[in-house]
């Protein structure tokens, strides 16, 4: 195509009367992970590949055309005119097979990027599917159908990931997320960060930076985002699989709630932050496998949404950032009296009862609450005080009682509640009354530590986690990163929390710390391995710098 041989920024200036077809990337075998190739200068397809949101009868394609992703406007170098993207949907990953094929626009106002809606293929089936820009070919992809309506399907492989902070450690846990071969990964938020150069910096020092200025306008939002999509870690995590995501703060602005940003923002008015909201949103449509249902409206998004996995699960995919009121003391841990205010809410009342009617219309065996922040209390002080995160569950305990009494009344079978947001593994019971250690357990929550944020972190012993004392049903934490692999069967709920030795070399190999077990109609989580602890060499630490380090670890800066 001519618009993609034309000198348009540093990187195209190579291009000259077009290029012989870039090689399609496939894997070595019939089971390996998708690798996305180097892109050849020229190559639009420099932000890879996704899959999102699949049905029985189709998924989401998406892709983004950017043959600078470093550009300044945000626009990724390419022309300001639409281009025309071929894809191609086939039943096998060479290609052979072509189900569907059809055309799509990438239009500049869109940030040439592309979203294509499928309906009409096979429902429990594997997809492999491709996109074409006049000479040059995309990475493949797999994608998947869900299972019927009414049936079953084969065990479930679900991977769950949050908080990616570009500057302060390599993607490898998205390589190797792809690598563990997931049917299914959810993203939990924190997708992407929005400050400037040197403003977070994690402990041992940044190994890379942002480019550009904290993120404000829909320029910044877009050329952001490319930055992190070029990751070719992040990549092969989104050609693994199809994808379920929602956003936490960060892709915004850190820990904004519905219209109010955070202290000392740098948009700090109420009209300069819903032009930044709608700019932040403009540009995580862009850039994710979203269905039109989640165009943005300026500075709304419909981001919560259910997706059915046939009879095996419903993911209930939750927004605890647009709709809930302000946190009640500030931020931090606190001992509030509006926590427990009854008027309070994390998700709105739409939404709550959105929700509530999902667990009473629910006969799947598993209720998956796919959200962001943390929803058991955690409760940081011994004794009477009790001191509590203002920007989790705990800030807005009457919402959470309220959901938690709801699918208790509607019967729901299995509820898990799935949490990223403060960079570290957890376990949890989730109890009808936290303050009596006796009361029932009513369900199970699982929380994934940070892709890389706040560093390499160190291997932990659970049982010398204050935490875990002051707090009974809490059963697990880590301090390393990682992700949770899944396998949701018909019986069971297996969690594989996942660590990555070192997030500050590239490469480095991937290990089960622990894993946990939810029986089906049993709630809570039952350890059936953990990783010896190794301990440093080094003095111990204090109950107290232990308390002070977690908290550290979730809420600077």
């Amino acid at each position: 195509m001519a618009e993609l041989a034309r000198p348009l920024s540093r990187r195209s200036v190579l291009v000259a009367g077009g290029l012989a077809a870039g090689a399609l990337a496939l894997p070595a075998t019939a089971h390996a992970a998708p690798r996305p190739r180097a892109a050849a200068p020229g190559d639009p397809f420099t932000l890879g590949v996704a899959s999102g949101d699949p049905a029985p009868d189709g998924f989401v394609l998406w892709t983004r055309l950017a043959l600078d992703p470093h550009a300044e406007d945000g626009l990724g170098g390419m022309p300001s005119k639409p281009v025309q993207v071929k894809w191609e949907v086939a039943a096998d990953e060479r290609f052979r097979r072509i189900e569907r094929r059809g055309t799509a626009t990438a239009r500049p106002d869109a940030a040439h990027s592309v979203h294509v809606e499928l309906k009409g293929l096979r429902h429990g089936r594997d997809y492999w599917y491709r996109f074409r820009a006049g000479a040059h070919v995309s990475p493949v992809g797999r994608a998947l159908t869900a299972p019927r309506p009414d049936s079953f399907g084969p065990a479930l492989t679900m991977a769950f990931v949050s908080c990616a902070q570009y500057e302060h450690g390599w993607f490898t846990s998205y390589r190797r997320l792809a690598e563990d071969h997931p049917d299914l990964v959810l993203h939990l938020g924190d997708y992407q960060y929005e400050y400037k150069k040197g403003v977070y910096n994690s402990p041992g020092g940044n190994i890379r930076d942002h480019d550009g200025p904290e993120t404000v306008t829909l320029a910044n939002y877009r050329q952001r985002h490319a930055q992190y999509k070029a990751d070719t870690d992040l990549q092969a995590a989104h050609a693994a699989a199809p994808w379920l995501v929602v956003f936490d703060d960060h892709e915004v602005e850190n820990n904004w709630a519905g219209y109010i940003p955070e202290e000392g923002s740098d948009t700090p008015t109420y009209e300069a932050f819903r032009a930044r909201r709608a700019a932040a949103f403009q540009a995580y449509y862009e850039n994710m496998p979203l269905r039109r249902s989640s165009i943005p409206h300026g500075p709304d998004i419909q981001i919560y949404r259910r997706v059915r996995w046939g009879r095996l699960a419903n993911f209930h995919m939750l927004d605890t950032r647009q709709f809930r009121d302000d946190q009640g003391c500030g931020d931090g841990y606190k001992d509030c009296p509006e926590a427990t205010d009854p008027k309070r809410s994390i998700t709105g009342d739409r939404q709550e009862r959105w929700l509530l009617d999902g667990f009473r219309r629910s006969s799947a065996r598993w209720d998956v609450i796919g959200q962001q922040v943390f929803f058991a209390q955690r409760d940081n002080t011994a004794g009477p005080v009790k001191k509590t995160s203002m920007d989790a569950w705990d800030g807005y305990a009457a919402s959470r009682d309220r959901i938690t009494k709801g699918w208790v009344d509607a019967g729901v079978r299995n509820p898990v509640v799935l949490t990223g947001d403060v960079h570290a593994h957890w376990a949890s019971d989730l109890k009808a009354d936290y303050d009596d250690p006796d009361s029932a357990t009513v369900g199970s929550e699982l929380v994934c530590s940070s892709i890389s944020t706040t560093g390499d972190g160190a291997d932990s012993d659970p049982a010398s986690q204050p935490f875990l004392k002051i707090n009974p049903h809490l059963k697990f934490y880590n301090n390393q990163r990682g992700y949770v692999l899944t396998k949701i069967g018909k019986g069971e709920m297996k969690a594989d929390f996942r660590t990555v030795a070192s997030v500050r070399a590239q490469g480095s190999p991937v290990s089960t710390k622990a894993t946990f077990v939810i029986e089906d109609r049993v709630p809570g989580v039952h350890q059936t391995y953990l990783r010896p602890y190794a301990a440093p060499k080094m003095a111990a630490q204090s109950e107290q710098s232990l308390i002070d380090q977690t908290i550290r670890n979730e809420t600077q800066p």
